[in-house]
């Protein structure tokens, strides 16, 4: 098995941080959606202090994902999957739409508090 590539590793890194940055507002709610709930789903409020190194790491990830794709792409040889331009364009897409998603993730907890009041 292939390791990833470092870009798709900082996605993935990126949306996990995003997912724990929102994980006091956006997780419960999303289960409590999907019907599950439960009195665990209250402890997630503990995560809340982590907030800002969730949002920095997810920050930093993303910043070495878009140096990675963009500024310094990989070398590939010929024949390698990573040389494909189609490959390339799909990692691209991938990284503005869980950029995306992480934003709206990151910006969840101030849009709920402002509903919320």
């Amino acid at each position: 098995m292939s390791r990833p590539a470092p870009a798709t590793a900082s996605l993935l890194a990126g949306t996990v941080a995003a997912l724990g940055a929102s994980s006091c507002c956006v997780l419960p709610l999303a289960l409590v959606t999907l019907g599950i709930g439960s009195a665990w789903l209250a402890r997630l409020r503990a995560l809340e202090p982590f907030y800002p190194a969730f949002v920095a790491l997810a920050i930093a990830s993303f910043i070495f994902a878009f140096w990675r794709l963009y500024l310094r792409p990989a070398s590939c040889e010929p024949g390698e999957v990573c040389a494909s331009p189609t490959v390339r364009r799909r990692q691209r897409i991938a990284f503005w739409l869980a950029l995306v998603a992480a934003h709206a993730l990151i910006l969840f907890p101030f849009a709920y508090a402002h509903w919320a009041a």
